[in-house]
């Protein structure tokens, strides 16, 4: 795949979900990544260090620019443990995790934000306010309840799969309730 339509690629996706999601400046946006998948291989088992970055590299860019903290989601071999900023974990009061995140150990996507945030540290969960999943890494998990499907404007990046998830408040008070418009479905 060449590199300049992968970051275009990545920007158009991700610039459209962070539109669509509702997400607000100072919210986390969390990112599951299988440059596997993105390079038409099976999840887990090919993992690009160098799409790894570049994929994260746009995406942290543009959820920066926007105010947004971003979490990357690591594989199962570290428990789907989350990078994230310090002062990001340490404002939402997460426990830190001790691990260095490896190729293999954590994923592209993972190792990549480590090398690229400022002052890293992984941590075991959290609740974001929207997400991406490029290759069906399955970040449902980091999502605050509840969780709404978003259809990426690209459905693929390579050859991966891609979905998205925003979140809004429950709705409740039952059939006597007046609820306040939702922004995310018009």
């Amino acid at each position: 795949m060449v590199d300049e339509t992968l970051v275009a690629d990545t920007q158009l996706i991700i610039r459209d979900i962070l539109e669509r999601s509702g997400i607000k400046p100072g919210q986390l946006f969390v990112l599951g990544l299988s440059s596997s998948e993105v390079a038409g291989g099976v999840i887990g088992q090919e993992s690009n260090a160098e799409l790894g970055q570049l994929i994260v590299k746009t995406i942290l860019t543009e959820v920066e620019a926007r105010g947004l903290d971003l979490a990357v989601q690591g594989c199962e071999h570290l428990n789907r443990a989350l990078v994230v900023e310090r002062q990001v974990a340490e404002a939402h009061g997460w426990e830190e995790v001790n691990a260095i995140p490896q190729l293999h150990a954590g994923g592209s996507g993972m190792l990549a934000a480590y090398e690229l945030m400022a002052d890293p540290v992984l941590v075991e969960e959290i609740q974001a306010h929207a997400g991406l999943d490029i290759g069906d890494t399955s970040i449902g998990m980091h999502v605050k309840r509840v969780q709404v499907p978003l259809r990426p404007i690209l459905r693929h990046l390579g050859q991966a799969h891609v979905t998205a998830l925003t979140s809004r408040p429950k709705l409740i008070g039952g059939q006597r309730a007046i609820y306040q418009a939702d922004g995310i479905r018009k």
